[in-house]
């Protein structure tokens, strides 16, 4: 497993722009996919993102394509989450995870063994 810490959240109005980091420490980050999920208040955890170990095939929840931009440097330890053209919908917990090294990018939230602590967005119409 590697710890993970969110940060860069906060209150934005809609049409705004916010960076999403996550820092990991532990082995082999390179090595992991990496996701972001978001949980909006009394809803369920929803896939926003993900990053495969590679980088080469980013993939999107539909209601974020076109907006939000994920992205990694492995050389800091960190994948990034630009989300643009912020809608009140988009207001939720986002929570950075990691999955096992090597494995097969997913949506799935159950199979990243890593989550942060979690950032808040609020997006204000």
């Amino acid at each position: 497993q590697v710890q993970l810490v969110e940060s860069g959240g906060g209150l934005v109005q809609a049409g705004g722009s916010l960076r999403l980091s996550c820092a990991a420490s532990g082995r082999s980050f390179s090595a992991r996919t990496m996701g972001w999920f978001r949980e909006a208040l009394g809803k369920g955890r929803e896939f926003v993102a993900a990053i495969s170990w590679s980088a080469s095939r980013p993939i999107y929840a539909d209601s974020v394509k076109g907006r939000f931009t994920i992205s990694r440097d492995n050389a800091k330890n960190t994948v990034y989450l630009q989300m643009n053209s912020l809608k009140p919908d988009d207001t939720a917990v986002y929570y950075c995870a990691a999955d096992a090294p090597y494995h097969a990018i997913t949506t799935i939230g159950s199979e990243y063994d890593s989550w942060g602590q979690g950032t808040q967005v609020t997006v204000s119409s």
